[in-house]
């Protein structure tokens, strides 16, 4: 390599030490910054619209009006309520649906009649559109909280199914048949090689069954709900308190973003060994 060649090319990378994978670049303060740049200049264009009268809070209420909404839904305690009664719908569902979804996946994955018996009406039902099944489950379970439960648990087993069962198939042959030739019983093959081997899969498939929780909540609250975010969002529509909507809404948004920050989170920690 010539001279002019090493200089145009840069200084070589620093060798890195076997088996380490080089860190990810941290983000910049002003990178973040920045970020943050588009929001603030769409929530100050909608205000100065508002504020001009170019947008009828009847068919939008203004950030102000927005904001201050939702200090008094917090003060009076109606928010607090109704999030409420949303966390412990969308957290029941998603445990029941978590357990369905994880047992079938580890059933189907470890074994060869588990897999014939499981995955083809598993693969059969993730095609329908599971919103489409509340008329049958409301004539199934009624109007009560089952149908809502039904809802999510079904949006949330599918992803988590999926995932977990791609990666125990996509664990190393040559690992498995090293746990047998150690002699290692069910359990500990279980733990040792299935657990470690699946996880980064099936933490993906936890992010998106969470984001699907989440909207299935929305569709589930308007079955006959009287209490929770979707309640307080169709009383709203009634009544066409457009602020009350949006504060129902973002309540949504954050509440989804604080799971889906809290699953990554997990991820990076029991992942670590990956870095």
């Amino acid at each position: 390599m010539t001279a002019t060649t090493s200089v145009l090319a840069g200084p070589e990378p620093p060798a890195l030490a076997p088996g380490r994978r080089p860190r990810r670049p941290r983000r910049s303060p002003l990178r973040l910054l920045r970020r943050w740049v588009s929001p603030v200049v769409i929530i100050a264009t909608w205000q100065a619209l508002s504020s001009a009268g170019l947008l009828d809070e009847r068919t939008i209420a203004s950030p102000a009006q927005i904001a201050a909404r939702a200090v008094e839904l917090v003060q009076d305690g109606t928010l607090g309520a109704a999030t409420l009664v949303s966390l412990q719908r969308v957290g029941l569902g998603f445990v029941i649906g978590a357990v369905v979804g994880l047992s079938l996946a580890v059933l189907a994955g470890l074994s060869r009649v588990g897999e014939d018996a499981v995955d083809p009406p598993m693969q059969m039902l993730r095609t329908l559109p599971h919103f489409g099944l509340i008329p049958l489950f409301i004539i199934w379970m009624g109007i009560g909280e089952a149908p809502k439960l039904a809802l999510i648990a079904m949006g949330v087993a599918f992803p988590l199914y999926l995932n977990t069962l791609a990666g125990i198939r996509g664990i190393d042959r040559r690992t498995v048949e090293a746990a047998r030739s150690m002699n290692l019983t069910w359990s500990q093959r279980i733990r040792h090689v299935v657990v470690p081997g699946a996880l980064p899969q099936t933490l993906v498939g936890l992010r998106q069954s969470l984001g699907i929780a989440w909207l299935s909540l929305i569709v589930a609250e308007t079955i006959s709900a009287h209490a929770g975010l979707g309640y307080m969002i169709n009383h709203a529509r009634d009544f066409l308190q457009t602020d009350v909507i949006v504060v129902g809404l973002a309540v949504y948004s954050l509440l989804g973003l604080a799971t889906d920050g809290i699953v990554r989170y997990l991820e990076g920690r029991a992942l670590a060994w990956r870095s």
